[in-house]
């Protein structure tokens, strides 16, 4: 299994942000073909701050894919693009850095 991660740091206006996210891009997300689940949770609570310096992180996104070619195929897919281009839209690729990474267990 291969999970894809967002993490988006305090965005300036929260409330507006959340709006956004949970109203038009989580929808979009939902739709991915291949999907197997996913996670949202925001941050509570930093416990090593130094290593984000002045990023505080806000929201943590998990999409979990079952192959890395599984994962791919999401990638090329209509539904994923357009979840690109509404994070465009809601300001939310000034706030993430994505990455990948392989469930170990």
């Amino acid at each position: 299994m291969i999970k894809y991660v967002a993490l988006y740091k305090q965005p300036a206006d929260a409330e507006a942000f959340d709006k956004a996210y949970f109203g038009s891009h989580k929808p979009l997300i939902d739709k991915v073909p291949g999907l197997v689940r996913q996670e949202i949770a925001k941050v509570s609570r930093t416990f090593v701050p130094n290593f984000l310096e002045s990023n505080e992180p806000y929201l943590i996104a998990e999409l979990y894919f079952e192959s890395k070619d599984a994962m791919k195929t999401a990638f090329a897919s209509p539904e994923w693009q357009a979840s690109g281009a509404n994070l465009t839209e809601i300001g939310g690729m000034e706030l993430v850095a994505m990455f990948s990474a392989e469930v170990v267990e």
